[in-house]
């Protein structure tokens, strides 16, 4: 398992490290420059582009693995030096990948529409269109959820709301160095861990995507921690989209009743994304604002009005990640919908406890 691990992993690392740092130099050329305005907190001019190198540090790595199984699928004997569990899991890669191609598809059409927009602005209304459009086209290839009702209609509605509010959360959370890569990068390793060592097999696909995605990641933030280059809307909606597909993709359960509270795995493992969304659409609306004005009301924003600084803030939204995704990983080591219920209501404990002294340190501010 740790060669698997390595490569997915580490090839995603070195192609999204390498082309980020192109990018680097290449984005002030094509003009893809994130000016200082008063509703953002950098000061100083910055490349956009990031994603760019999200987008290949995923697409090179699934692409070589891709046609290296179909070379393999041909070659007989095996060659002695693939591990075994690779070996008899190779036919089953194949039948899932096309749907992994059909997920790629999509990030790859958002990504493009996220560089146009990073280009000159695009209006919102087009955007969500598309986002609408894409989501829709995944859920009708199968990539949905069933949340085991009668009727297949439902599973549909929810899948697509799911994968166009992820879209969106990832793209309000690109706000602070390091932040929405970052929570993107913890949420996919633990999800990979979810999905190589709590099931009652490995999944390798989802969980090798998921390797891939955080090594691409990570690549990408060597980078952007330092402030040299933003991934811009092209990299948030790349990653957001397939944060919301591969959670639905793998929220397998073992065939029994009373594992069906793994559904809720992706509420818990999505779960700061989803409240700063929600949390700063409310906040919008509550001043008579629209929710899609920008604004310094996210989460990482309410953290530094406090006194953070900007790389406490996002520290504490990574802690507070991983806080909430270790209970998607209980949820598989229990066994009823009681204990399910516990673990949900310990993250809304926690969330709770955030909105609290966020709300405490907003009133301190205006008075």
């Amino acid at each position: 398992m740790l060669q698997f691990i390595a490569a997915c992993f580490l090839s995603a690392f070195v192609v999204a490290w390498c082309t980020t740092r192109l990018m680097c130099a290449l984005a002030p050329r094509w003009g893809l420059i994130d000016q200082p305005a008063a509703r953002k907190v950098h000061v100083t001019a910055t490349p956009l582009g990031g994603g760019i190198g999200i987008v290949l540090g995923v697409f090179v790595p699934l692409g070589g693995i891709q046609i290296l199984a179909i070379i393999l699928q041909q070659v007989e004997p095996v060659p002695a030096w693939l591990p075994s569990f690779i070996v008899d899991h190779l036919e089953g890669v194949q039948e899932r990948s096309g749907q992994m191609w059909i997920i790629l598809a999509g990030g790859l059409l958002l990504a493009v529409m996220g560089f146009l927009d990073d280009m000159s602005s695009l209006p919102w209304q087009p955007r969500l269109l598309v986002q609408f459009l894409v989501a829709s086209g995944l859920v009708s290839a199968g990539i949905h959820v069933t949340v085991f009702s009668p009727y297949p209609w439902v599973g549909y509605i929810i899948s697509v709301c799911w994968i166009v509010a992820l879209i969106n959360s990832f793209n309000l959370l690109d706000n602070m160095n390091g932040l929405s890569g970052g929570v993107a990068a913890i949420i996919s390793l633990l999800f990979a861990v979810l999905m190589l060592t709590s099931m009652s097999e490995p999944h390798w696909l989802v969980g090798g995507v998921m390797l891939v995605m955080a090594g691409s990641l990570i690549g990408f933030l060597c980078h952007n921690w330092q402030g040299k280059i933003f991934m811009g809307d092209s990299g948030s909606y790349f990653v957001g989209l397939m944060m919301a597909s591969t959670t639905m993709l793998g929220t397998f359960y073992e065939g029994d009743m009373g594992s069906r509270h793994v559904i809720l795995a992706p509420l818990c493992i999505l779960a700061v994304p989803l409240y700063d969304t929600f949390s700063v659409i409310l906040i919008r609306l509550q001043q008579g604002r629209s929710p899609f004005q920008p604004d310094k009301s996210h989460f990482s924003h309410r953290l530094v009005d406090m006194g953070m600084s900007h790389r406490n803030a996002v520290l504490t939204v990574y802690l507070t990640t991983l806080t909430t995704g270790l209970g998607a990983l209980l949820l598989y080591h229990i066994d009823n919908w009681p204990s399910a219920w516990l673990v949900i209501a310990l993250i809304c404990s926690v969330l709770a406890v955030i909105a609290i002294l966020e709300s405490v340190g907003r009133r301190n501010i205006e008075e």
